[in-house]
């Protein structure tokens, strides 16, 4: 690939995750809101400081804060998958343009955000002990950075294999591979059980639950675009025969 087509494809993958950051604001603003607003309700019932000045108003967060963290968090990774696109085109398989698109989707949702979840889930506000959130972050961060090494790892070992033991077998051996590999940092890296106590368990699972739709819906809007545009830029006779077969 050259350099234009690197360009037009970070450009297309920038516009793909804006499209998605809005395809998943909504699913944060009807699933994720009302969680987070019965986590703030408990805290300030257990709260024993009173009279706070609040910097940000509650609506500004649940709209405009909200709107403009996922839109540019879209926007970010969009750039970051499109060009992770650029170098596992033709390089993971005979895969077309929207094949490897969704296999980038899938492949990020899962090493970027479903492993590390796993682990170590999200919480709403008043989960956990502001002592430990450096500690906590750290930790998560370094949960994402394994899970990626070892999913490029996986991936390599993949194509290694695949000569000998075939497409099929050489990705279910991959696979295995990178969850035997995976299982030991989540034996050894520490865990975290600080949810207060009386805190619902429903808005714990409530919450945990909307995060991991948020982010599937992320993902796989951004896979369907990105492959769309990627297809049009790079095979324009396959996306033009394929526009005309569904009208």
């Amino acid at each position: 690939m050259n350099s234009i087509s690197v360009r037009a494809l970070l450009v297309r993958g920038m516009l793909a995750g804006l499209i998605a950051g809005a395809a998943a604001l909504v699913v944060a603003y009807f699933l994720g809101e009302g969680p987070v607003d019965a986590a703030i309700a408990f805290e300030e019932s257990h709260s024993h400081e009173h009279g706070g000045e609040e910097l940000v108003s509650r609506t500004m967060q649940s709209t405009g804060g909200l709107a403009t963290g996922l839109l540019v968090f879209g926007v970010a990774i969009g750039g970051i998958a499109a060009l992770a696109y650029c170098v596992a085109l033709g390089r993971v398989g005979r895969f077309g343009a929207r094949a490897t698109a969704a296999l980038v989707a899938l492949g990020a949702l899962l090493t970027v955000y479903v492993v590390p979840y796993l682990k170590y889930p999200p919480n709403p506000p008043a989960v956990g002990d502001p002592d430990t959130i450096g500690e906590r972050t750290a930790l998560y961060f370094l949960m994402i950075a394994l899970s990626v090494l070892l999913g490029v790892a996986a991936v390599i070992l993949g194509q290694r294999l695949a000569p000998r033991l075939g497409d099929w077998n050489a990705t279910v051996a991959a696979a295995a591979a990178f969850v035997l590999a995976v299982g030991p940092a989540f034996a050894l890296l520490p865990s975290f059980d600080e949810v207060p106590k009386g805190f619902p368990a429903s808005v714990v699972w409530e919450f945990r639950l909307s995060t991991l739709a948020i982010q599937a819906t992320l993902w796989t809007v951004f896979g369907l675009v990105f492959g769309h545009l990627a297809e049009r830029l790079l095979t324009p006779g396959a996306a033009r025969s394929a526009s005309r077969t569904a009208a």
